[in-house]
């Protein structure tokens, strides 16, 4: 049920209506990329907002970069980290249950997913409380699409062919994460970081770290 969101700010507490859209202005040091929050997942709109208003992410890493597939960032551990220090296995000490808006909302490019453990220790495929990743992903041709709905037993809807066949995505991944939101503005600083170069565990040689999160006020 859409209400008020009571946040903690400095003491104080601020209530925003959520019922209306919610953007929230994520700060890199490589520019600067404003999502969406869906409605439809409050447990995670929620929960990034407050995160956000706490300053969790401030000074956290993009600690995972894969071209043509997503940018990953959000691990509290990643602060200050060293060079060479395993990242991605922070986390603030709970879950959240799956949202699964699908097929209304899937991975094409642009979308902002939550992070998770893995099926074997994670069945309820129940979302990290911190880590998320935005999905840049590639274009696949029909066909492509076609095999890969044999092999995932599913069959995809037309805006899912539509999307992943012109502006690209990660299909595989489909039914498998929350999606809870999309990129509004500053899909090339997605890109940028995508680019970056990256070590073997795919941490960038160089950081790309978050300076601040906020909702953008209207």
């Amino acid at each position: 049920m859409l209400g008020l969101l009571t946040a903690c700010q400095g003491g104080s507490k601020k209530q925003r209506d959520m019922s209306k859209e919610i953007n929230v202005k994520i700060e890199t040091t490589l520019g600067d990329i404003v999502v969406k929050l869906y409605n439809e997942t409050p447990l995670h709109r929620d929960n990034f907002i407050k995160l956000a208003d706490e300053g969790t992410y401030e000074g956290t890493l993009f600690h995972r970069v894969i071209k043509d597939f997503m940018i990953q960032a959000g691990d509290p551990d990643s602060k200050g980290a060293p060079a060479g220090q395993m990242l991605g296995s922070g986390d603030v000490g709970y879950t959240l249950p799956a949202e699964f808006v699908y097929p209304k909302y899937f991975h094409r490019k642009g979308v902002l997913s939550a992070a998770r453990m893995g099926d074997a220790v994670n069945p309820k495929k129940a979302s990290s409380g911190c880590q998320f990743y935005i999905v840049t992903g590639r274009v696949y041709d029909t066909n492509a699409l076609m095999n890969m709905e044999a092999r995932m037993g599913t069959e995809f809807t037309p805006e899912q062919i539509e999307a992943y066949t012109t502006v690209g995505g990660t299909p595989h991944l489909d039914g498998q994460y929350t999606v809870f939101g999309e990129v509004v503005k500053g899909m090339e600083v997605v890109e940028q970081i995508q680019q970056v170069a990256t070590d073997p565990r795919d941490r960038p040689l160089q950081d790309v770290k978050i300076k601040k999160v906020t909702v953008v006020e209207e």
